[in-house]
């Protein structure tokens, strides 16, 4: 009985931990979907197992190979249809790479053939618990058309660009929050929130520069999870840019925490 006590012990942790990190696979594929569906192309189609996006080259996540489920189809082959698809459209072809699965080594066989790595992103994730920082200030919810005015002028979002942003944000399928902090012409900063079912997604989160550092973007983003809480979210997610210092430290005041990676794999 000594001998087996221990081994009994010993399984059972090992059980927990496979489970916890099972739990942990399965969210990351729900917040890997969800996001995928937040941020809609304007065209796309599937390509054995691959997402092939295409929005006029606004936002990598837009135009991009995102692999869903591994193919049947010649890896290589495969690569060169999609090179000539981007080709049609003058743009660059974009692979989507996360850490949750690389299928058959697609990531090394990129790099191989000379596409670059960019935008390396950490997708963070909060249980929405009772526990969520109050909500210190009122956010205010705009139409669409008026919470693009206020995004363009916080981040600078050239003009050429509003109408593709533009047409990506009206072809969510989902219910949004597209709120502000202030009226329209003194916003000091802005946010969209997207539901799907118990997940809230974070998107678009910008603080007018001479404003930074002074509380505005904590209080915007507690606003939005408050909205997507009251709307029945359990768990909110975010992509954060892994160099991005002072939104790291905001998130992680606020509870969030790692779920996964992705990066981009760029042709030369």
């Amino acid at each position: 009985m000594s001998h087996v006590e221990p081994l009994e012990a010993a399984g059972a942790g090992r059980a927990t931990a496979t489970e916890s990190a099972s739990g942990t696979q399965a969210l990351a594929r729900r917040v890997e979907e969800a996001s995928i569906n937040a941020w809609p192309s304007t065209t796309q189609l599937v390509v054995d197992g691959w997402l092939v996006r295409f929005a006029q080259g606004f936002t990598k996540r837009a135009n991009s190979v995102i692999p869903l489920y591994p193919g049947a189809r010649d890896r290589a082959a495969k690569v060169r249809f999609c090179e000539n698809l981007y080709a049609r459209e003058r743009l660059k072809t974009v692979f989507r790479i996360t850490s949750i699965d690389d299928q058959d080594g697609l990531d090394d066989y990129l790099a191989r053939r000379g596409y670059r790595c960019q935008d390396p992103t950490e997708v963070l994730y909060l249980p929405l618990s009772d526990r969520l920082p109050a909500a210190t200030r009122p956010l205010q919810q705009y139409p669409l058309t008026t919470w693009l005015d206020v995004y363009a002028d916080l981040s600078g979002l050239p003009a050429p660009a509003r109408p593709l942003h533009e047409a990506i944000l009206r072809r969510i399928p989902l219910p949004c929050c597209h709120a502000a902090l202030g009226a329209p012409d003194e916003a000091l900063a802005c946010g969209l929130a997207v539901l799907e079912q118990d997940l809230v997604g974070l998107f678009d989160v910008v603080t007018r520069p001479d404003a930074r550092r002074a509380g505005h973007g904590r209080a915007l983003v507690t606003g939005l999870l408050h909205w997507g809480r009251r709307q029945g979210a359990r768990t909110a997610y975010l992509q954060m840019v892994a160099d991005n210092l002072p939104a790291a430290g905001l998130y992680r005041d606020l509870g969030f925490r790692p779920l996964y990676r992705y990066w981009y794999r760029v042709s030369g």
